[in-house]
C-alpha cells in the first residue's frame, strides 16, 4: 500500500519510506457512510509537488479505509 505526499508532508523527503496507519475520519462531501471504520498500514514512497492533499492512496489503500466514490476524505494516521 503506497501513497505520496504533498510538499507539507514530504518535507525535503523526510518522510520517504515511512509507514503510517491510516483511518478514514470524516467524508468531505455529502455522500454518506463512506468510511468503511478500517484501517491501512501504508508507505510514502514519492512527492507530488503541488498536490492540494496532504496525500494521496493508491486506489487499493483508499478502498480499504473509505467507499472509492467518496474520492475526499479527512483521514487520521494513528
Amino acid at each position: 500500500m503506497i501513497v505520496v505526499a504533498g510538499d507539507a508532508l514530504w518535507d525535503n523527503g523526510t518522510v520517504c519510506r515511512k509507514m503510517f496507519t491510516m483511518t478514514c475520519m470524516r467524508p468531505r462531501n455529502p455522500i454518506p457512510h463512506q468510511c468503511t471504520g478500517k484501517r491501512v498500514t501504508i508507505k510514502i514512497v514519492d512527492n507530488c509537488p503541488g498536490c492540494p492533499s496532504t496525500i494521496d492512496l493508491s486506489r487499493e489503500a483508499f478502498a480499504i479505509i473509505s467507499n472509492p466514490v467518496a474520492s475526499i476524505i479527512n483521514v487520521d494516521n494513528k
